[in-house]
């Protein structure tokens, strides 16, 4: 049994996070966060990343925690950066706009009502929708539009969608909602299996709309759980349930919960994949901070405790033995994450293995934000 993280524990990584945080506004002053970092320490880059909104969107979640003026300078500078991409179009032709403007943009236009935030997510938005296949009734993950080695969508999906209910909210325009709402639909009918793992990508026919198969592009095969794409279902259903209150949804919530945390090793540190409980396999920190986000939102939601009991142990978990501390030598915020593991079984490419990543350190501040604050307003 893991304990519980404390209140004082939660101070102090609270604290400790924004130490880090303060310490690196100068390193990524007009340039961004690499996705994952090299010995502890993240590489500047171009905006031009899937992954670059989290390093804006921690900056958010310090300034509503701080108000400190750096944070907010900061994050407007990246809003001027995220407008700009989105107008030119650079590497946006994919279906992570939801993952890219929601931290980055949505944050700062409902903390501060920022105009240029807002117009930015609203035109990531209508590129998002540019990604919809209607026959299938799903956005296409990546790769050529309607190629039959391309017509697939991956689990991480469902965390894009939050950008077209909002976008849908803004305008009163339905279009967005609808799209979501399909490929929702989708996803529930194809991507779990029947003991509730899940499938990270699935390929759709292209003719006929019907799903073809399940298959891993990151997990160790396609038979496995990849523990990102389970982490990915669960604060995906959370944020579906938020937006639908689909009443098949708890259930399935509470299946897919219950499957991931029946593979965590003594610690409650996830493998990278679900496949994995003991060994000398990487870790994906990362997973356990996105899953305590969707259990504290489902809580939320339900008005249960049961699920932030979990998120607590969870947290108390990475708190102890996955957090960077101001004096280390490293400038993320949790250690342990594994962006891309190679196996005989993937097609992926290996990097970021037993470092930092940048979801991994937005999903663990947001955690400690939603436990310090039960009532905060989510970004998603």
């Amino acid at each position: 049994m893991i304990a519980p993280i404390t209140p004082e524990e939660r101070e102090q990584a609270i604290q400790d996070a924004l130490a880090i945080i303060r310490r690196n506004i100068p390193r990524y002053q007009g340039c961004c966060q690499n996705h994952s970092s090299l010995h502890g320490w993240y590489p500047t880059c171009k905006n031009d990343q899937w992954t670059t909104g989290f390093w804006p969107g921690e900056l958010w979640l310090s300034w509503e925690f701080t108000h400190d003026d750096a944070c907010k300078r900061s994050g407007e500078e990246a809003v001027d950066s995220f407008l700009e991409r989105i107008i030119r179009k650079t590497a946006v032709d994919h279906h992570d706009m939801g993952f890219l403007y929601t931290p980055s943009c949505v944050a700062p236009f409902l903390l501060t009502g920022n105009g240029k935030a807002r117009e930015a997510a609203l035109l990531a938005a209508d590129q998002l929708t540019t990604r919809f296949q209607k026959t299938g009734g799903f956005l296409q993950a990546w790769g050529v539009m309607g190629r039959k080695e391309d017509y697939r969508y991956i689990i991480d999906c469902l965390l894009n969608l939050p950008l077209l209910y909002w976008a849908s909210e803004q305008t009163g325009e339905n279009r967005y909602r609808d799209i979501a709402l399909t490929h929702t639909a989708t996803c529930l009918n194809h991507s779990f299996r029947n003991d509730f793992s899940t499938y990270h990508t699935f390929f759709m026919d292209p003719v006929t709309g019907e799903g073809v198969r399940g298959e891993t592009c990151q997990g160790y095969r396609s038979d496995s759980s990849w523990a990102r794409g389970q982490a990915w279902a669960i604060y995906g259903l959370a944020l579906a349930y938020k937006y639908t209150k689909d009443s098949k949804l708890p259930s399935l919530f509470d299946g897919v919960v219950h499957y991931f945390l029946s593979r965590l090793p003594e610690d409650m540190i996830p493998y990278w994949d679900l496949m994995f409980q003991t060994g000398d396999e990487p870790r994906d920190s990362s997973s356990a901070s996105i899953a305590a986000c969707g259990l504290l939102e489902m809580g939320r939601l339900l008005a249960t405790d049961a699920y932030e009991k979990t998120a607590k142990e969870l947290m108390g978990s990475l708190v102890r033995s996955c957090r960077v501390k101001p004096d280390d030598d490293a400038n993320g915020l949790v250690y342990h994450g594994t962006y891309s593991k190679k196996s005989p079984y993937n097609s992926c490419t290996e990097e970021g293995v037993d470092e930092c990543v940048s979801w991994g350190d937005y999903f663990y501040l947001e955690a400690l934000m939603r436990l310090e604050n039960p009532s905060w307003r989510s970004y998603w």
